[in-house]
């Protein structure tokens, strides 16, 4: 039997101002956090926009869809890190317009026994690009 990976609805606090951009863009992040933790890298790709730009660790790295992924990418990740699962902590809209929200999150890494692993403040930039919204961007503290 598989693991239930849905850790969905713990943790996070959501601060919206402007509704219907900001409730409609955090949805790109739902999507997002909610394949993470199922392991579904084709349901990462839905929640993007590409290319897809990630600053952390001090790099840039443009994703493209296209792009080959190892197969073992989750296996590898996870015997590097001791990671099962990531919770948002929090998810704040701090700049946004009809088509595009900044967001100052941050989400905790933990192992499988419910211990943390780290806390990452980030900046996430959702965009609604052909009339989806999804992650254009992000600037990360994570490794």
């Amino acid at each position: 039997m598989l693991d239930n990976h849905d850790h969905e609805s713990e943790h996070s606090v959501d601060i919206v101002v402007n509704s219907e951009p900001e409730k409609a863009a955090l949805e790109a992040l739902t999507l997002y956090m909610k394949s993470w933790n199922n392991r579904d890298i084709e349901g990462m790709d839905a929640a993007f926009h590409f290319p897809h730009a990630r600053i952390a660790s001090g790099q840039i790295t443009i994703l493209e869809k296209d792009r080959l992924r190892s197969q073992d990418f989750f296996k590898s990740f996870i015997e590097n890190t001791g990671w099962d699962y990531s919770l948002w902590d929090y998810r704040r809209a701090v700049q946004s317009k009809e088509d595009k929200v900044h967001f100052a999150v941050q989400f905790t890494r933990y192992r499988k026994d419910g211990t943390s692993i780290g806390h990452y403040p980030s900046l996430w930039i959702v965009a609604l690009i052909d009339g989806r919204w999804g992650v254009q961007a992000r600037s990360s503290f994570a490794p």
